[in-house]
């Protein structure tokens, strides 16, 4: 069993539902990245999602386009995000990890040494924005073949023929995107989420976590209620921003307690969210 798969299966056991912040690789910087990841697990995260960055990452709103601009500064690439990981896997080999990317790094690696070096590293399933599910067949199978979970977004405008093609083709999870838009924008309209969640449910057992528009631990109570996980990003990385240009000289474990605080918040928002 996958530890997506797992995960999962033990929320469901326990009636509760998940919490998966995302960060980007390299931001604030390379050296943190793998501390702020446990700090996260630490704070109550069940699933990691960790961004590659990427110089057009074009869902994203301007919070983290600007995270994926500093991680560029940063010299970030690909090879160096599959590093962290393997890094953070020598302290744990039980937190799921998803790695959330464009197809461009991945095709200049190559499809099939991608899939073999994130398996060998410890990612568990990939999210690639700009890949639809016409244009995966290359891709989906060297990742099936060393066993990664290949993971699809759902938006609100995504026709229903659409959903049951994408439902066919997914693997971990379905991500749900809850506002149109990129990241970090748009207002939640939780009723239309809990009705796009129910018909999505109508088409697959997969587990089903939401995101893009999560901003607090009221927001995430409201959608933990329909959904199987939360998915919070642009939020965190806002909060260790405006932590950063608070005051001169702080150390990066002080910008990283501002994404922790934030996310226990939501760790508790969603554990207290109805059933």
């Amino acid at each position: 069993m996958s530890r997506l798969t797992q995960v999962f299966a033990d929320l469901q056991s326990d009636k509760r539902r998940g919490v998966i912040p995302y960060v980007v690789a390299g931001d604030p910087s390379p050296e943190g990245t793998v501390p702020l990841m446990h700090s996260l697990v630490g704070a109550g995260a069940d699933i990691l999602e960790l961004g590659v960055p990427f110089s057009d990452p074009m869902s994203e709103g301007p919070v983290i386009q600007k995270g994926h601009e500093r991680a560029l500064a940063n010299g970030m690439s690909l090879h160096r995000v599959l590093t962290m990981v393997a890094e953070f896997r020598k302290d744990n080999d039980r937190t799921p990890i998803v790695m959330m990317g464009y197809a461009n790094p991945i095709e200049r690696f190559g499809y099939e040494a991608f899939a073999a070096a994130s398996a060998e590293a410890g990612v568990d399933g990939l999210i690639t924005v700009d890949l639809p599910p016409e244009e995966v067949d290359t891709i989906d199978g060297a990742l099936k073949d060393v066993g990664l979970d290949n993971i699809f977004l759902i938006s609100p405008t995504t026709p229903e023929p659409r959903v049951q093609k994408i439902v066919e083709r997914a693997r971990g999870f379905i991500y749900y995107v809850a506002v149109k838009g990129v990241t970090g924008s748009g207002e939640l309209d939780t009723d239309e989420v809990a009705r796009s969640v129910a018909l999505i449910r109508e088409k697959t057992a997969l587990p089903i976590a939401v995101g893009f528009g999560i901003k607090n631990a009221a927001s995430a109570s409201v959608v933990a209620a329909c959904a199987d996980a939360v998915v919070v990003g642009s939020a965190l990385i806002a909060e260790m921003q405006q932590k950063a240009h608070s005051a001169e000289g702080l150390e990066e474990i002080q910008i990283h307690g501002a994404a922790v605080k934030l996310l226990q918040s939501i760790r508790a928002g969603v554990d207290s969210s109805p059933s």
